[in-house]
């Protein structure tokens, strides 16, 4: 079995010395790598799955200024939200595009419409330097001529503002460890953080695991950041660090269903029957439905829906929708992710902070840093706050994202042959990379799957440039043909074939492809009680 040349000459790296060992390989974990790498840091990033196949994943794909935590009165975080979006509106229009919401008003709403209103306009405040209009406030008529399908019931108006979407938020990953593998930084998928290794209150390494391989090696550094989203507490097993309990997260299931009577053309955000907030998003033909919040204590690996949060998240819908009758037949797949919130006593999962928190385990262990929470649209706010706390242990002067890019930035459509329109929104500015790759052999440009224009060339592309390990990460987070109605099966059996013939794949890690492909369907399409397939028509 042979690597990707990436990947090989990566693994060669690891008897050197890391200034800093970043563990996880999120959104957040590899925005920390790319800036550190910017200001000098002899840096390592690594992951025991695939470049945002976490956390990053699982999320509503939403790039919010945080209309909600308004609530809370938390001004430095709604502010912190907005920068950070109209950021990524700027840096990765190819991935973010500016989503407008409705969220109507209703009598006996836990919020007055006066109350709401003016929610609006301190969020059109603080959004100052936005580039998405600002919000308007629509009468019952007006809003029953915008979603018709509407529950009419008590509405009495609504408002309308916006926000950013990310498609794909495992690209806007995958990007970020491009832009950090460009400034210097050595990024390593399929090696799991087995030990930190601590001498004298120091310190000293990290021993990991190349999962693909078995192979063990010790990595030599001083200062280790956790930034493993709901694992840092699996991280953190085997030091003193353990003794506490940093993560109490909760589990968010999102569904995914065909258009339904009454479907809005717009998003919706809303308030359940116990106060939590609820939307259903327009996204790739389809239509985004949740999410569930509850307390998670089981296996981080394995979250998955359970027959009550379909329940949950269909009455919700229904109720809002009224002439929708959606059932557990109109599931055409669902995911689950595991919050990483902090641990708190009590029963009420809204009162949990979404603030991240940077843990400091020094003294007792000098140069071991753990983040809890932390999410998708403050990636740049969360990575200047640890390196800011690193600046004096690590001698450097912090290099500003504020100016820098992303690989796939684009000031234009790229329109040049007939398969780029699909490839535009995934690789944006690379696209053209991708199209030369292609040219440049013309075995590369014979077509796999008519239906999406996917091509061999891809295919070797998210192999050998993009650091795809296993058939899976093609499918779910380079190509994106894991959110198709069949979850990318009908071309799972091809691209096996390629990297099998490509990497001299034996038939124990072909065998160990399918069960990791077929894993990703189960929990896709299974409950966590009985692990039945939702009753389908």
């Amino acid at each position: 079995m042979r690597h990707p040349p990436t990947r090989a000459k990566a693994l060669m790296e690891l008897d050197e010395h890391f200034d800093l060992v970043v563990i996880g390989g999120g959104v957040n974990g590899l925005a920390v790598a790319w800036q550190a790498a910017l200001s000098g840091v002899r840096t390592l990033v690594l992951d025991k799955g695939d470049w945002g196949s976490g956390t990053s994943s699982w999320s509503s794909r939403m790039i919010h200024g945080g209309l909600k935590y308004l609530e809370r009165l938390d001004i430095l975080l709604v502010r912190e939200s907005l920068r950070d979006r109209e950021w990524l509106l700027r840096n990765a229009p190819h991935l973010v595009k500016p989503l407008p919401f409705f969220l109507p008003f209703y009598k006996g709403d836990g919020h007055s419409k006066l109350k709401l209103r003016a929610g609006m306009i301190l969020y059109d405040v603080l959004s100052f330097d936005k580039s998405v209009p600002n919000h308007g406030i629509f009468s019952r008529a007006q809003t029953l001529i915008e979603i018709p399908g509407l529950r009419s019931d008590g509405l009495t108006g609504s408002a309308r503002y916006f926000d950013a979407q990310v498609e794909y938020s495992e690209r806007l990953c995958i990007e970020l460890m491009l832009a950090a593998r460009n400034a210097g930084a050595v990024c390593i998928n399929y090696l799991k953080a087995e030990n930190v290794c601590v001498e004298n209150s120091e310190v000293t390494g990290v021993l990991v695991e190349d999962v693909l391989t078995e192979k063990r090696y010790q990595i030599h550094t001083g200062t280790v950041v956790n930034l493993s989203g709901p694992w840092v507490d699996e991280v953190l097993k085997g030091t003193s660090a353990a003794r506490t309990r940093y993560i109490g997260g909760t589990k968010g299931t999102h569904i995914v269903v065909d258009t339904f009577p009454g479907a809005p053309k717009e998003s919706l955000y809303y308030e359940s029957d116990d106060h939590r907030p609820m939307m259903v998003i327009p996204w790739l033909g389809r239509y985004l439905l949740g999410s569930t919040d509850v307390r998670f204590s089981g296996d981080l690996d394995d979250a998955r829906a359970s027959q009550e949060d379909f329940e949950y998240i269909l009455y919700e819908t229904n109720k809002i929708f009224p002439g929708a009758d959606l059932t557990t037949a109109n599931i055409l797949y669902s995911y689950t992710g595991v919050r990483p919130l902090p641990a708190i006593d009590g029963e009420n999962t809204a009162d949990i902070s979404r603030r991240h928190t940077i843990v400091n385990h020094g003294p007792e262990i000098e140069g071991l840093y753990s983040v809890i929470g932390g999410k998708l649209t403050t990636f740049r706010a969360l990575s200047k706050h640890v390196l800011n706390n690193l600046e004096k242990r690590l001698g450097m002067s912090v290099e500003s994202l504020d100016n820098r890019k992303l690989p796939g930035t684009t000031t234009g459509a790229l329109t040049s042959s007939t398969y780029l329109t699909r490839l535009d929104k995934i690789y944006g500015a690379r696209a053209s990379e991708l199209e030369s790759f292609i040219k440049s052999e013309k075995k590369r440009e014979r077509i796999l799957d008519s239906a999406s224009g996917l091509t061999l060339g891809e295919v070797l592309f998210s192999l050998y440039q993009e650091e795809a390990q296993t058939a899976t990460d093609i499918i779910c987070r380079r190509t994106m043909l894991g959110f198709e109605d069949d979850l990318g099966e009908r071309v799972f059996d091809q691209i096996l074939k390629i990297m099998s013939v490509e990497l001299d794949w034996d038939h124990t890690r072909i065998e160990a492809e399918r069960d990791a492909f077929n894993f990703y369907k189960e929990r896709s399409t299974t409950i966590d009680q009985d692990y039945g397939i939702p009753t389908r028509d």
